[in-house]
């Protein structure tokens, strides 16, 4: 164990004298952080996050108790910073504004989407009819602020869901039991969805402000929500050039060297694989200190964000190692890792919102480290805690390990890793 450490940390020191790695590896994404800093209004010494008064447009079609909670959702006190709704009748006119950039997104509430989730009346013979679902029309201009508004919606309608689920299991357990008759299983399903409902209107559905422990807020925060972006797409430089010392060390000879030194061949590429490893750790460690002491950024639960730093590297390890375990020379390992680095930014996140994608394109960003880890910063960054993440965090870690054991069996099977 002691002898994989050494390597390790020989392999972290040498990485941090190279200045060209440096460069990519602190400076870039330091660099590219600090452009967004004035881009999002971040240092125009205003306290505005850069991101408030979202124009928004409501349209409430279905005028039921759901309907109407949503847009009292919107126009709450604790969304009164970050939107700026506006009810309109006419769908027609409301696109043709966020078309004109004047809005960001219309939220359109179609006739019958109380009805649909809590039958009452004569809907309750339609019950098994397909939901009515919440329309959203967006500008594809503005990601950010159209990101923030789907999550708004989402968690509403998560909400929603779970309070019809709820009423759909608990007639189905007194069915079951006996307690209750078919024929007033729809009026009960329809009473327990109605006070569900009417249990989520007192609560607060969404806050996009997060408790720090003295009790004051602190404010959603658009720079934090896309440098993670940055150090997520510049780690995979890391982890990639950490591959490419390891082929070069293979073909200048120093590693057969180490190998038939009193060093196994499992330390010896446990050593390596556990200089990559600390090398990106420490890359993500610094990004975030700089940006939390510069910036003024706040990443969330200091514990979720060291977990989740190392779970996402573990990731990106696995990546790194997979690509050079398929390349033949140093050279083949720089030119597939950058464009792996380009193309994992891309489909993680770092350049766009993958709210505004497909879903075909937001399933294939999920064999991207960088789409889990956003994921997970982002959570962290509103206001969740470990707990909250270990879905991306378990995504993670099961993805390094699987690359992982993949690169392993490749290496063994080319004599990469043998005297």
């Amino acid at each position: 164990m002691k002898k994989i450490f050494l390597i390790g940390w020989k392999d972290v020191t040498l990485a941090f004298r190279d200045r060209a790695a440096l460069i990519l590896m602190l400076a870039a994404p330091f660099i590219l952080t600090l452009g967004l800093g004035f881009v999002t209004g971040h240092f125009s010494g205003s306290s505005s996050s850069g991101v408030s008064n979202i124009p928004v447009i409501l349209i409430n079609q279905d005028g039921g108790q759901l309907g109407n909670e949503l847009v009292a959702l919107f126009q709450s006190k604790d969304l009164a910073e970050l939107v700026s709704p506006t009810v309109m009748n006419d769908y027609v006119l409301a696109r043709q504004k966020v078309d004109g950039d004047q809005a960001v997104a219309v939220i359109l509430i179609p006739t019958g989407f109380t009805d649909s989730i809590i039958p009452t009346g004569t809907a309750l013979s339609a019950q098994g009819s397909p939901l009515v679902q919440i329309m959203l029309y967006t500008n594809p201009t503005q990601p950010t602020s159209v990101g923030i508004i789907k999550t708004i919606v989402d968690e509403f309608a998560s909400r929603v869901e779970v309070g019809r689920v709820s009423g759909q299991v608990a007639v189905g357990q007194l069915l079951s039991s006996g307690l209750v008759q078919p024929q007033d299983a729809a009026r009960l399903g329809a009473e327990i969805g109605a006070r569900q409902a009417s249990a989520a209107q007192n609560d607060s559905l969404i806050t996009l402000k997060n408790a720090a422990s003295s009790g004051a807020t602190i404010p959603f925060d658009a720079l934090a929500y896309m440098a993670p972006g940055m150090a997520l797409m510049f780690l995979m430089f890391t982890v990639s050039n950490g591959g490419r010392t390891l082929l070069s060390e293979a073909a200048q000879g120093t590693l057969p060297r180490l190998l038939v030194s009193p060093t196994s061949t499992v330390q010896v590429l446990g050593g390596k694989i556990f200089g990559i490893y600390l090398t990106g750790v420490v890359q993500m460690l610094i990004l975030i200190l700089a940006s939390t002491l510069l910036f003024q950024l706040t990443w969330g639960d200091p514990l979720g964000v060291l977990v989740l730093v190392l779970a996402t590297v573990a990731a990106a390890v696995g990546w790194g190692l997979l690509i050079t375990a398929l390349a033949k020379t140093p050279g083949q390992v720089n030119t597939i890792g950058s464009a792996v680095m380009l193309t994992f930014g891309i489909l993680g996140g770092s350049f766009i919102n993958l709210n505004n994608m497909g879903a075909w394109f937001q399933m294939i960003s999920k064999i991207t480290p960088n789409a889990w880890g956003l994921d997970g910063f982002t959570t962290l960054g509103m206001g969740g805690r470990l707990a909250d993440i270990l879905q991306p965090v378990t995504a993670l870690l099961v993805m390094g390990a699987v690359l992982f054991t993949i690169a392993v069996l490749l290496f063994n099977r080319r004599g990469i890793v043998r005297p």
